[in-house]
């Protein structure tokens, strides 16, 4: 990229690669990095280069000549106690070293079970591991801004949807059988209403944040097509798709009996509270200050359908 200023991102995953596009539809230079410095079905323009995100060094070389630095990038799902804190410190320290900015795409773990809406002003009161790992993380780098030392702002979205995502809730579990007539795979109660983030969506937020300056210092809520239960969305993706709906719920013995062979299952247990209860994410801070641009249900399942229909 020569000299040029361009925007990085860590992680060529899902919302990697819809904050990507984001940015190539802003005109930026786009910089990806990842542990193996390869990645299929990105445009030509688009650098891949490999990183150990855990080395502070690679990090500052990577990012050095970067405008903002977007974090899309995590742990195994099994392994965040013992890695999510060291990612974000090490990816932190090597950002500082340069002068870029900081986006972070964080999650909702750390309000922990909540009562009514989940807005930004709750406090962390996470009680699971994996809460009180991302309260950790977004409690430091939101400090690093508070004493100057970096520029830093928080999107938090819901379970994702959309092109890339297998390992959601509405992922690989639920379109792949949909798209064949057969019955998916929903967890929890499913007639409880559940905000669901589309992952295009998300990444149009980052984006958002990271090139307003005022935005800085805060966390986000992004924001999200109006709330329905999970029975809801699965039925609305199957007349989509012109089929029958053929929907199943699994609970928490379900989960349990799965737990004993896959670690992200048995990793999941201590978040089915989320499925267990309405759960409800208000984004009203964001829609006031930049307006509703969530993509209609129908628009982003849409879009998901068509991406797990290439894969066949």
């Amino acid at each position: 990229m020569n000299n040029q200023p361009f925007d990085l991102i860590f992680g060529t995953g899902p919302l990697g690669r819809s904050v990507m596009v984001e940015l190539l539809g802003y005109g930026r230079k786009v910089r990806m990095a990842n542990t193996s410095g390869k990645a299929s079905g990105l445009p030509g323009d688009v650098e891949v280069v490999r990183c150990n995100a855990y080395a502070v060094e690679e990090v500052e070389a990577c990012c050095r000549g970067a405008r903002v630095v977007y974090v899309c990038v995590q742990p195994p799902y099994h392994e965040w106690p013992q890695k999510f804190p060291s990612l974000i410190r090490s990816i932190a320290e090597g950002v500082m070293r340069t002068g870029a900015k900081l986006v972070l795409g964080d999650n909702l773990y750390m309000y922990g079970q909540t009562v009514g809406s989940i807005h930004e002003e709750l406090p962390y009161a996470a009680t699971t591991r994996k809460g009180k790992v991302r309260s950790e993380v977004a409690r430091y780098v939101l400090g690093l801004h508070q004493k100057g030392n970096l520029q830093t702002v928080i999107g938090r979205g819901s379970d994702f949807f959309g092109p890339y995502v297998l390992g959601s809730t509405l992922g690989s579990r639920v379109f792949p059988a949909l798209l064949q007539g057969k019955a998916c795979s929903l967890i929890g109660h499913i007639d409880l209403p559940h905000t669901f983030t589309y992952i295009g969506d998300f990444g149009k937020s980052l984006v958002l944040l990271g090139e307003t300056e005022s935005a800085y210092g805060q966390a986000w809520h992004v924001p999200n097509a109006p709330t329905m239960t999970p029975r809801q969305v699965a039925e609305l993706a199957y007349r989509l798709a012109g089929k029958q709906p053929k929907i199943r719920s699994m609970g928490r013995v379900m989960i349990a009996i799965g737990g004993l062979f896959i670690k992200e299952a048995r990793e999941s247990m201590e978040m089915m509270y989320a499925f267990e209860q309405p759960y409800v994410v208000d984004s009203s801070k964001f829609f006031r200050t930049f307006g509703d641009i969530s993509s209609p249900w129908e628009t982003s399942l849409q879009a998901t359908l068509d991406w797990y229909a290439s894969l066949r």
